[in-house]
């Protein structure tokens, strides 16, 4: 049982305020992104572990719409990528004590308490084929997007467009895994926020 210090008569409510303000933290740490771009609005969610650190940016609809048309795409198609709450991803080995690898399909997405695997580049560049996107436009597509898996050394790091193939506005937690010297790690951005 806590006893508040008799010659500090304040001292019963410091564990009380202590305590709330750990609660605050708590609640509202992960709610907020760790950035947001002035001139666009577009939020960045960034973790640090490890030596690892990994950012999601939200790109915006239009963003990802001019892109994708400038590039060959029909406008359906273009919007098509453009509403699947696209982000560029950056990953990077800052200092982890080995070679860090990695593999989308081993990453998640949590929303609504159900995880799914995010889209993969295979199954993109097959719908493209299918709605008939040319031949060069994919290839802009397939070079644009983060890598399926890759391996980087200290020091290395590489970005890219991730799609999680979810609403506009939808919030979600993406779950990252990477090995480092055999052993698997997972980081996670929690209440991340899809560009309205």
């Amino acid at each position: 049982m806590y006893r508040p210090d008799p010659v500090d008569p304040g001292s019963w409510l410091r564990p009380a305020l202590t305590a709330i303000g750990l609660l605050l933290t708590a609640t509202t740490a992960s709610a907020e992104p760790d950035r947001v771009d002035p001139a666009t609005g577009a939020a960045t969610w960034e973790m640090q572990q490890d030596g690892v650190t990994l950012s999601l940016t939200q790109l915006l609809p239009d963003q990802v719409r001019a892109f994708y048309l400038n590039r060959g795409f029909e406008p359906a198609d273009a919007e098509r990528f453009a509403l699947a709450c696209v982000y560029m991803t950056v990953l990077r080995n800052d200092s982890a004590p080995s070679e860090l690898s990695f593999r989308l399909a081993d990453w998640e997405v949590r929303r609504n308490g159900e995880a799914r695997a995010l889209p993969s580049l295979d199954a993109w560049l097959s719908e493209w084929e299918a709605r008939g996107v040319p031949p060069s436009a994919r290839v802009a597509f397939r070079w644009a997007q983060f890598p399926p898996e890759q391996s980087y050394a200290q020091g290395e790091w590489n970005q890219g467009m991730l799609a999680t193939g979810l609403p506009p506005a939808s919030r979600f937690d993406l779950t990252a895994r990477w090995t480092l010297a055999g052993e698997t790690f997972e980081g996670r951005l929690t209440d991340v926020r899809c560009a309205e």
